[in-house]
């Protein structure tokens, strides 16, 4: 399941109702984002992250790669959940978890997830610090993270 949400979310419950869904599951694997406090333009502190999103193109961009994911390995259930709007430091930004009947497939289809997410889901994030603020730029080691999947095999 994928949600685009403004507010927050309970790790122990999305943990719960994923456990529920996989059934007999092996392995639940999650990874928590959380926003940095650090300031990419200036180094500085950042007060606040502000995400947009394309409604729609967001949510079949991120199905697309959680289908691919679930052609790779064999997962019993996936959650992604991304958060918009405005965020502080140390707040929660994204979840993703998968179950699998073994770790490994857990570990990779997360990872898979994560590296693809960061570059093909339609987000844009603008930082602010003091009366600074500025639309980061994509990273180019968010798009190399993507090819060392390319040609493995699960």
């Amino acid at each position: 399941m994928i949600s685009i949400q403004t507010e927050d979310y309970s790790l122990e419950e999305e943990y719960q109702a994923l456990r529920a869904a996989a059934g007999d599951a092996g392995a639940i694997v999650t990874f928590t984002g959380i926003v940095r406090e650090f300031y990419a333009g200036g180094g500085g502190k950042m007060d606040t992250l502000y995400l947009e999103h394309y409604p729609g193109m967001t949510e079949s961009s991120l199905e697309n790669i959680v289908a691919e994911a679930q052609g790779r390995w064999p997962l019993l259930a996936v959650r992604v959940i991304h958060r918009v709007g405005e965020l502080r430091p140390q707040e929660q930004i994204v979840l993703v978890a998968t179950a699998s009947s073994h770790r490994q497939a857990a570990f990779d289809a997360a990872q898979f997830i994560m590296d693809f997410l960061k570059s093909r889901a339609p987000f844009w994030k603008k930082q602010s610090a003091g009366k600074d603020s500025h639309w980061v730029d994509a990273r180019t080691s968010d798009a190399d993270a993507q090819l060392r999947w390319r040609d493995s095999d699960s």
